[in-house]
């Protein structure tokens, strides 16, 4: 349970940054932002693999990169479902999924698979 309510943490961290640092993307308030952080969570685990099962041709003709498309894609479908949630196109849909995969990757690079924060020791012997 730690780990998922550390990670949904991480995906609302993503979302703010991007919203701090994209015009284009408002979120209301704060509620908004953890319920928004959740639904992505949601809407990637359960809507973008049938997308990209979809969409597998067009991804491996465009060696993987059509999957950062896909990610723009259910950041506006998350803010088409809240309507708290601004995101005024594509552009900044698609460059807000970057700033929160990229987030979200630094800060999951911190912690390990069972969701605590792992520190490396490292020491000499003898």
């Amino acid at each position: 349970m730690p780990g998922f309510v550390i990670r949904w943490m991480i995906v609302a961290l993503g979302l703010w940054v991007a919203e701090q640092i994209l015009p284009g993307i408002e979120i209301e308030d704060v509620p908004t932002l953890l319920l928004a952080a959740a639904l992505l969570g949601f809407v990637n685990a359960v809507v973008r693999p049938l997308v990209v099962i979809l969409t597998l041709p067009i991804t491996l003709v465009t060696l993987g990169f059509f999957l950062l498309v896909i990610n723009g894609l259910m950041l506006e479908l998350v803010a088409w479902l809240l309507p708290k949630v601004h995101v005024a196109g594509f552009g900044d849909a698609f460059l807000g999924s970057l700033i929160i995969s990229i987030t979200g990757w630094a800060a999951s690079s911190l912690i390990g698979p069972s969701g605590r924060v792992e520190v490396l020791v490292v020491g000499r012997s003898g």
